[in-house]
């Protein structure tokens, strides 16, 4: 790290498989306690029990089924504060949750959007995935396949919520909503879009989560200017165990 340049740190908690209502209220009390400057800029990252999440702007068209129906099926629904549609989170899907200041980044919610699909588009580009943007909404594309779903809350400048990224994920579930509330769109994984016959993905063949978590990390850390980082894993009932941490 060069002497006197200003120290950005970011705060990695690996989750592993969290119950939605659990992580919900983890993500408010962070959210409370960086909004009173008591903790840096973190980043949550998980898997969730199958559930189905409500956004602001969830539309009854993209229900087709109620959320009984759904709840009979094994699949918790939740109705939250973020932004966006309806979506699914299941077990091989990559979920991450920033608790940003944008004050001390920038406070644009557009801009905030851009950089979290800039983020993917860099940790997908790790896999030889071309992904892109799709031009009127919010999220990453690859082939004209949605890979990746965004979703956020902001008060007083503080983000939460945030992305899915399909991994390993059992796209099936899916089926069960119109995602995004995009009618007809094509949900696709980094499981089913990378090589299959790139050497370093051989390397990682039934470890996908773990490389998909250090690509997520990295391109976090270069695409907000993070100077330092602290990744952390946390286990049921064992409590928090810091793994490493970096400097840039």
């Amino acid at each position: 790290m060069t002497t006197g340049a200003a120290v950005r740190r970011l705060d990695v908690h690996d989750l592993g498989l969290v119950p939605y209502g659990e992580a919900l209220e983890r993500q408010r009390a962070l959210a409370e306690a960086r909004i009173r400057g008591e903790i840096p800029d973190t980043l949550l990252l998980l898997e969730h029990p199958a559930v189905v999440t409500l956004g602001r702007g969830t539309r009854q068209a993209s229900l087709p089924l109620d959320p009984d129906a759904l709840r009979r099926r094994g699949i918790e629904v939740f109705e939250i504060e973020r932004g966006g549609d309806v979506t699914y989170h299941g077990p091989g899907q990559l979920v991450g949750y920033p608790i940003f200041h944008l004050e001390q980044h920038k406070p644009d919610l557009h801009w905030y959007l851009r950089q979290l699909e800039a983020a993917l588009i860099a940790a997908l580009g790790g896999f030889g995935i071309a992904a892109e943007r799709h031009s009127g909404y919010t999220g990453v594309w690859t082939r004209g396949r949605k890979i990746a779903s965004i979703g956020i809350h902001v008060r007083q400048w503080v983000t939460w919520h945030g992305f899915a990224l399909n991994v390993t994920t059992d796209l099936s579930p899916f089926d069960l909503i119109v995602p995004c509330g995009i009618p007809d769109v094509v949900m696709t994984s980094i499981a089913k879009e990378a090589r299959p016959d790139d050497p370093d993905l051989a390397r990682w063949h039934g470890n996908l989560g773990t490389r998909a978590r250090e690509e997520v990390i990295g391109a976090f850390q270069r695409t907000f200017g993070f100077t330092e980082k602290t990744v952390r894993s946390q286990e049921s009932g064992v409590g928090s165990r810091e793994l490493k941490r970096n400097y840039y």
